[in-house]
């Protein structure tokens, strides 16, 4: 967006408590906003005929003469400190004992007051502040007190001590506080910013929800279309070079579907509400310390790449970006009654499950202690290979009557399980060794490695994540037999 020229008057404080300076706050608050993209500048210009200073005098005389030009500001901040409470709550606590040789006191109180500001968005050529760009918020202000006495005699002497402590938190720093929130909610909500982001409040919450669907409504979708465009490139699923939105071209929807299907939502290619939500609540990201890790989106980028080993390869499909695309990771997991097994005996049962971070093509090898590898999937029951996001592949399918295969602890040894993600459907590119049918051993290959070495050497390490779980198989126990006991019989 442009620089958008901005003022602001005078916010009082009706109840006369709070003497600080708020206008200088709000000033300080916008050029803290705009140190970067340099969004807002504040139009410095007032006329105070009780303090003459000295840029007053000089401005007054250079725009008599014509020697300065003001600008005129787009947008003014209204407001001021609606209320001060003072003691809304209250507590006290007092105790004593007394003896013939010694008295002790002790006290305590608390207090609460209550300080409100109200700000206001206004348009300067018109002089009207503009519906639903204000702000209201107000912070609880605490107020303490501790004492302790202590009195004693010793024969005819006596001796009295006494400890105080008083604290109070200051007006300034709150006012400050509601200060910096309302501008970031004012300003916010005038550029159509997630400003709830910037205060690290849930994007969820109902009232953020209506906030963005008003925005969505009242927005063309040329703007929602470039927001969306902006974002799938910083995320890599597009070059930094793509064209503008059009629904006919298959470059769009296929980012689009793929974006769509690994943040779990209806796979439509198209930017509906879902998907200009979606990619709004990444505009703005904040660390685990806390710390604002991302102000809006940069590119990152992403250069499209070819399959390594083939070159006829289709490349037409520039959505592969290679290492510059979002992080792909699979995550496998032993799924049996008693979890994070790393031994099983021979003949038990085993239960896996493999999710992805984002929409992939899933294949999966299980090789054992007696060197032979075998492909679990894709399978004749499960033939497509394609899991998103946000589903969990079961393997073998412990949910189902008929799972289609199982697997069983083989020789003693070691056994394991590796899968394979990639972007696209890639077995046309994979060697005739390892397109064999699901369950046969593969001839020449005996271990877990070998097939990561030959899908790496083939499809480019760019292009390929994989996970290895591995677990340990020892020899089945023999079971003592438990004699029957004996039955009586007539």
């Amino acid at each position: 967006m442009p620089s958008v020229l901005i003022t602001s008057k005078q916010l009082p404080d009706y109840s006369g408590r709070v003497a600080v300076a708020t206008k200088d706050m709000v000033v300080t608050a916008l050029s803290q906003m705009s140190r970067v993209s340099n969004a807002f500048r504040y139009v410095d210009y007032e006329v105070d005929i009780a303090r003459q200073d000295t840029v007053q005098n000089l401005t007054t005389i250079l725009l008599n003469n014509n020697q300065i030009q003001l600008q005129r500001p787009a947008l003014y901040v209204s407001g001021a400190i609606a209320f001060v409470d003072q003691n809304v709550i209250r507590s006290d606590i007092n105790a004593g004992i007394s003896g013939s040789r010694v008295e002790a006191g002790y006290t305590q109180g608390r207090n609460a007051t209550i300080l409100g500001l109200e700000m206001h968005l206004g348009d300067f050529r018109t002089r009207t502040i503009i519906p639903g760009l204000d702000s209201a918020n107000e912070v609880v202000i605490g107020n303490g007190n501790q004492g302790l006495d202590l009195a004693g005699r010793i024969g005819s002497y006596g001796v009295q001590f006494s400890v105080g402590r008083d604290y109070a938190q200051g007006s300034g720093p709150a006012v400050r506080t509601l200060v910096e929130l309302g501008m970031i909610e004012l300003l916010g909500k005038w550029s159509r910013l997630p400003y709830w982001q910037c205060l690290t409040l849930d994007q969820t919450h109902p009232d953020f929800q209506r906030q963005l669907r008003d925005w969505y409504e009242e927005g063309e979708s040329g703007v929602h279309q470039e927001l969306v465009r902006q974002s799938l490139i910083s995320k890599g699923y597009l070059p930094p070079d793509a064209s503008m939105f059009t629904a006919e071209n298959p470059l769009w929807r296929d980012a689009l579907g793929r974006f769509q299907a690994d943040n779990g939502m209806v796979v439509t290619g198209i930017v509906d509400f879902s998907t200009y939500e979606r990619a709004l609540r990444d505009f703005v990201a904040v660390s685990a310390t806390g710390q604002m890790t991302r102000i809006g989106w940069s590119s990152k980028n992403a250069a499209p790449v070819t399959v390594a080993s083939d070159k006829s390869a289709d490349t037409s499909k520039s959505a592969r970006y290679g290492a510059t695309a979002p992080e792909r990771t699979i995550d496998i997991q032993i799924e049996n009654v008693m979890q994070n097994r790393t031994a099983f005996e021979s003949g038990e049962q085993i239960f896996l499950s493999a999710a992805v971070s984002r929409a992939s093509y899933l294949s999966c090898y299980m090789g054992g202690a007696d060197g032979e590898v075998i492909r679990l999937l894709p399978n004749d029951i499960n033939s497509s290979g394609w899991i998103s996001a946000s589903q969990t592949v079961r393997i073998p399918d412990w949910m189902s009557p008929n799972p289609g295969f199982v697997i069983n602890a083989g020789p003693a040894g070691n056994e394991g399980v590796a899968c394979f993600a990639t972007e696209q459907n890639t077995t046309a590119h994979l060697p005739e060794i390892l397109r064999g049918k699901a369950f046969e051993a593969i001839s020449g290959i005996k271990t877990l490695e070998e097939v990561r070495q030959i899908m790496t050497q083939s499809l480019g390490s760019n292009q390929l994540s994989s996970t290895i779980r591995r677990w340990k198989v020892v020899p089945a126990q023999v079971k003592a037999v438990t004699p029957a006991a004996p039955t009586a019989s007539r």
